[in-house]
């Protein structure tokens, strides 16, 4: 079984015991959080009805949170001697995911 789950603008397709790097939560290391999840696929059947996926949640522990690779933004202008340089480094979280559950998982 597994599951899409949608946080930080992004979606990660997850399954339990996974470990994912998602945008930073405000939550504390060892904290648990609950992910939405959009889709839900279980030995083939696939659930993305909004109302049975309301009840649903994936479980996560946060790992840590640590900043990703440096990216380069490097702007420029031709003909104009315009370039400028700069860098960004972005706030992640490390989670374990622990469950995906909910009250329709558990009916099954």
């Amino acid at each position: 079984m597994y599951a899409i789950v949608f946080t930080g603008g992004k979606q990660y397709k997850v399954a339990n015991n996974d470990i994912i790097e998602i945008e930073k939560l405000p939550a504390e290391v060892g904290e648990k959080v609950a992910l939405d999840i959009v889709t839900l696929v279980d030995d083939g059947k696939v659930v993305v009805d909004a109302a049975e996926l309301a009840d649903l949640k994936a479980e996560a522990e946060v790992l840590d949170h640590f900043k990703g690779d440096k990216q380069i933004v490097f702007k420029f202008k031709r003909r104009k001697g315009y370039k400028r340089t700069r860098g960004h480094r972005q706030q992640l979280t490390r989670v374990k995911i622990t469950s995906i559950a909910g009250k329709a998982a558990e009916a099954e």
